[in-house]
């Protein structure tokens, strides 16, 4: 079973940056889109970035000019690069994969472990 493994996130001040990693943690036929989404304290779980192996992105309204993603698909790594952090930031970030196993298997969604960002004067 394949995993999605994050890192960073953290507490931060209004206007700092952080950046956050994600990587499968084994080889894999396809993983197309990667991104990110977030999820507030009482809120739904929304998309923040993604990114597929062509290279087109798609960021909400609410991160962009702010938030890049990037990618290395032969690694299957994905970076969240977040500056201007604002406190509507402050949530739980997931990592996601539509993840391809095997060259026969079905695509299905993997979600990383989540990790709490927070941005606090």
């Amino acid at each position: 079973q394949v995993q999605l493994v994050q890192s960073g996130g953290g507490l931060v001040q209004p206007g700092d940056s952080l950046r956050l990693s994600c990587a499968a943690d084994r080889n894999v036929f396809s993983i197309d889109p990667m991104g990110w989404y977030y999820q507030g304290p009482g809120k739904e779980r929304q998309l923040v970035a993604k990114i597929y192996t062509n290279g087109t992105t798609k960021y909400a309204d609410s991160v962009k000019g702010r938030f890049t993603i990037s990618r290395d698909s032969r690694k299957n790594t994905i970076w969240l690069q977040m500056n201007n952090l604002k406190s509507e930031d402050t949530a739980v970030y997931y990592c996601y994969g539509g993840i391809k196993p095997w060259s026969w298997s079905e695509r299905s969604d993997y979600w990383g472990q989540g990790t709490q960002v927070t941005v606090s004067s």
